[in-house]
Formats: C-alpha cells, structure tokens, sequence
C-alpha cells in the first residue's frame, strides 16, 4: 500500500499502538492525520462525550462479533433452555443481542439505546428457551467450556487460536460496526484521506483480507 501511495506523491507513516487511548485526540490536535481503530458509534460516542470534530472517511472493515460452540457443531443443534454467554460492555451486548435477534433466538424492543443495553431492559420476547448470561468479555474464553453457546469479538477468537470458521453466526458485511478511517471533518474530502482510503479498499487488500481470515474479517467496501 505504501508505494502505491508514493505514486501519489503521498508519504504514509503507520504509527502502531497497543493503547488507542488518545488517538482521537492526537487526530483532533493535528498530530495524526488519521487513525484507523474503531467503528463508527464508538466514535460518535467519543465525540458526543468529548467535542471532537471527527468524522469517518471510509469503512474498511468489519471484525464481526460470533457465535461459538464448543458443544454443539450447528445452530440446529443447540438445545432448549440453553445458557449463552454474551458480553456485558455496552456496545458488545447490544451486537450480540442483535445477532441473535437475527438467529431467530428473541425479539428486542424498538428504540433500545445502545450505550445502555442490558438483557433486562432491551430484550423483549425469547422465541426460544434459551437463558443469556451477562459476563466481561474479557472472561468469556475461559469460562466457554461452561455454556452451550458463547459470543465474542472476532479478535479476541483469533488471539486464543479458535477456529473461527467453526462459528454458528455472526455479523456480516453489513454490520454498523464497521472498522473506519477517522479524520477530521474538514479533512473528509482531503485528497491524501481519500487515497488512503481508496487504497485500503483495493482489490489487493480485498483479497488479502478474504484468502488470510477466510470470513472472521470482512471486508465492508
């Protein structure tokens, strides 16, 4: 990607970090020219809550949220009056009640607010008998043993090496959740953003994408 940008006379330097904590701050100040770490309501919500004027350039991809098993090999086979383990931060509650709204497991109530989503208040009917258990994503691998069903972040499987091929269900490509470029609004339509964007969503990085995650990654352009 770098000497395609150097083509156009653009000199991409890739800063990686562990802690994304100020990364929007070090775009909003001028210090980034962009990042590219978070999904579109995470960053409306970083600039509902600190004034940022940020916008998103482009989505690139999405690391869907899933379904897991390590008990049963099918949506077909879950029994009734399973337990599933869902993540209880905020954001990743209300994707996984979403995916299984879409499973065919429950109904959720119309107007939730995401920010505030808990099973108690955002859940309306269980079409299925099946018991959601709320636990801090960051313990759900440990304990996956223990439920019939678990659902967690596409990184978090691929860090403990799952195979994630073997998901039940998951996001697809037209998930919200989307991995952005972020900038600032007035740099939106800036031509080195707009490359770099275009080059994210080349055919290469499609292929790369598609032939290295084989689906636990999905490209959203």
């Amino acid at each position: 990607m770098k000497p395609r940008l150097a083509e156009q006379g653009i000199d991409l330097e890739v800063n990686t970090r562990t802690d994304s904590s100020l990364a929007n701050e070090q775009v909003s100040t001028g210090e980034l020219d962009a990042n590219f770490f978070q999904h579109e309501p995470y960053l409306k919500s970083i600039i509902a809550e600190r004034g940022f004027d940020l916008a998103n350039a482009g989505n690139i991809h999405v690391e869907p949220i899933g379904a897991y098993s390590e008990k049963h090999p099918s949506v077909e086979a879950i029994p009734a009056n399973a337990i599933i383990a869902i993540p209880n931060d905020a954001t990743n509650e209300y994707r996984a009640l979403v995916i299984l709204e879409k499973a065919g497991f429950i109904t959720l109530k119309k107007g939730t607010d995401v920010y505030q989503t808990t099973v108690a208040n955002t859940v309306d009917t269980y079409v299925k008998p099946v018991t959601l258990r709320e636990l801090d994503s960051a313990l759900i691998l440990r304990v996956r043993q223990d439920f019939d069903v678990y659902i967690t972040n596409t990184n978090k499987v691929l860090e403990a090496g799952i195979d994630t091929t073997k998901v039940l269900f998951r996001e697809g490509k037209d998930s919200p959740y989307a991995n952005i470029i972020a900038t600032k609004t007035s740099r939106v339509r800036d031509p080195a953003i707009t490359a770099l964007v275009s080059a994210l969503r080349s055919e290469e990085v499609w292929t790369f994408i598609e032939s290295k995650y084989k689906g636990a990654v999905i490209p959203a352009f």
